[in-house]
């Protein structure tokens, strides 16, 4: 009924950007990252991925309103690296092993349809043995 359209929710404005900054003043080595027409799947992804790297004090991310597409990312780093370097990082990252998932799954799916094709040669042959 309120909802937005089902495109408004992954296309932009033309005077919006994707990813959005802002330095946090209160925290040393902190910036929140606004990331628009984008939701949990996303934010989920990133803050839980950036938990794995030593640099990475802090990360996590908030809906700020339920019918917006957008959510904000916070991330806080020992100084090492800078937030912006290590969500670029996570990005990439991410993608390798998105890439491996789509290699491994296209190897598998291949595989079943060599032996599915195997297989119905083989019912064909049995049930007429002299084609």
């Amino acid at each position: 009924m309120n909802a937005p359209d089902r495109f408004e929710l992954f296309i932009l404005d033309p005077d919006e950007k994707k990813v959005e900054t802002k330095e946090e003043t209160r925290a040393p080595h902190t910036t929140v990252f606004t990331f628009n027409k984008e939701d949990h799947t996303l934010g989920n992804l990133l803050s839980q991925r950036l938990h794995k790297y030593p640099y990475v004090t802090f990360s996590a991310y908030k809906i700020p309103h339920p019918l917006f597409a957008r959510f904000e990312l916070r991330v806080s780093t020992d100084g090492t690296v800078t937030p912006k370097e290590a969500v670029i990082a996570c990005c990439r990252d991410i993608v390798g092993d998105l890439e491996q998932v789509s290699r491994s799954f296209t190897t598998e799916w291949l595989g079943k349809r060599i032996v599915s094709e195997g297989e119905q040669e083989r019912m064909a042959r049995e049930r007429d043995p002299f084609p």
